[in-house]
């Protein structure tokens, strides 16, 4: 399993959990040992990446509800970071998201809006039980330093 790492994680449907999260993926970015660019700008981009999508499963996908719980599944493989976040609501048709304006930007949308700008491949899609953003940035020259990870 050299050089890969997988997370997956589920926690309850309460904001409290963000700043963990964030961190993990911040982490993650850290430890990696060849990467071409700067690793600290890659790992405040995941941890912004993180939250703003968690936040957003929280608190429109599951509506709130403290009786729900959002899944997230981080892995770094063959130089590609994968982010998927699961909820279970409804869902919405993420086609249908315009950027928001400058005006709009503490209003809806701006956290899909970031995300776009910061990873290579958003999608979002309907499950049996929920939805999945998935989000996938391309890391050229990586390797992990598993030892990093750990601390």
């Amino acid at each position: 399993m050299k050089d890969r790492i997988e997370i997956d994680i589920r926690v309850p449907n309460k904001t409290r959990y963000l700043r963990l999260i964030g961190r993990i993926g911040e982490n993650m970015a850290k430890a990696l040992e060849k990467y071409g660019g700067d690793r600290e700008e890659l790992a405040y981009h995941i941890n912004l990446v993180l939250t703003e999508s968690i936040a957003n499963a929280m608190l429109h996908g599951n509506q709130e509800d403290p009786e729900k719980e959002v899944h997230i599944s981080i892995s770094i493989h063959c130089g590609k970071l994968s982010i998927k976040v699961f909820d279970q609501g409804t869902g919405f048709d993420i086609s249908t998201l315009s950027p928001p304006c400058i005006e709009e930007l503490d209003e809806h949308g701006r956290g899909i809006f970031i995300i776009r700008s910061l990873m290579d491949e958003v999608s979002y899609r309907r499950l049996e039980n929920g939805n999945v953003l998935e989000m996938v940035k391309f890391l050229p020259e990586h390797s992990l330093n598993s030892e990093t990870i750990s601390e």
